[in-house]
Formats: C-alpha cells, sequence, structure tokens
C-alpha cells in the first residue's frame, strides 16, 4: 500500500495536537506496561499495523513478556498471564474502541475496582487517543518504518 497523506508534514498542527494528548497520557501515573497493552489491544481492533508495529516493540523494549504479547488478543482466554487490573483495562479498551454498543456497566464496573477516577480520566485518554492515532494510520495508510 502506498501512505496517501502524511498528516504531520503537511499540517504540523494537527500532528501536535494529537502529541499533546499523547503526552498527557506519558505523564500520567498509569504503569508503561499496561498502557502498552492498551495501545496493542486497541490497534489490534482497528487492524492498524503501524500502530501495532510501534507498541509491540516498545513494549519487548521495556521488558515486557513476549508471551502476553502474542496473547493480548486472547486475553480473556489467557487470563492467567494477565492481572484483574489488566484485565479491567483491555475490557474497557474494547468497550471504548468498539463504542456503538456503548460501555457495559459490568465493564465499567469492573474497571472502577481497579482504577480511581483519576486513573479512569487517564486509561479513557489513552483509549482515545491510541484510537485517534490508530484512525490517522489506517486512513492514510502509514508506512511501517524500515527497520
Amino acid at each position: 500500500m502506498t501512505q496517501r497523506l502524511d498528516v504531520q508534514a503537511t499540517d504540523p498542527g494537527a500532528y501536535k495536537a494529537v502529541l499533546a494528548m499523547e503526552g498527557y497520557v506519558r505523564a500520567g501515573t498509569l504503569e508503561k506496561k499496561l498502557l502498552e497493552l492498551v495501545k496493542i489491544r486497541a490497534s489490534q481492533l482497528n487492524g492498524c499495523g503501524f500502530c501495532l508495529d510501534m507498541h509491540n516493540r516498545e513494549a519487548a523494549e521495556m521488558g515486557e513478556d513476549p508471551r502476553r504479547l502474542y496473547v493480548v488478543a486472547a486475553w480473556r482466554e489467557a487470563s492467567v498471564l494477565f492481572s484483574e487490573r489488566e484485565r479491567a483495562a483491555l475490557a474497557l479498551t474494547e468497550a471504548v474502541t468498539l463504542i456503538a454498543g456503548g460501555v457495559p456497566d459490568g465493564v465499567w464496573a469492573e474497571a472502577r475496582m481497579h482504577f480511581d477516577e483519576g486513573e479512569l480520566v487517564q486509561l479513557l485518554m489513552a483509549i482515545s487517543t491510541i484510537n485517534v492515532w490508530n484512525r490517522l494510520a489506517v486512513a492514510t495508510h502509514q508506512d511501517l518504518p524500515d527497520t
């Protein structure tokens, strides 16, 4: 596939706006590995090869267990590999990414059990931000890096 548009080169202001959201997420208190799992799961759902490549690499560089990365798409069936907090975050990621049906009360209640209100805001911002990045990359056919 040929890249259709380079958002950063075409409109640096648009890119900087999303980068500001990313900066907020990175400056938060949520665990970095948890954030990578959220980014990977949303990117899987959105079919974003660019973001999957990036976030799997970043997670590996952080020392994430490759086994967890291999099965994050099937986290429910591999629950022994993921903490209750991670499973709550992944469930919320799926519900927010596939928002057409809303976020089920049970998913929200489970997230509330594992995250305080401030953390929930950070988690929602992380999920929202990766969804913006995914949509930009998928829509423009963003090229994967060579290496």
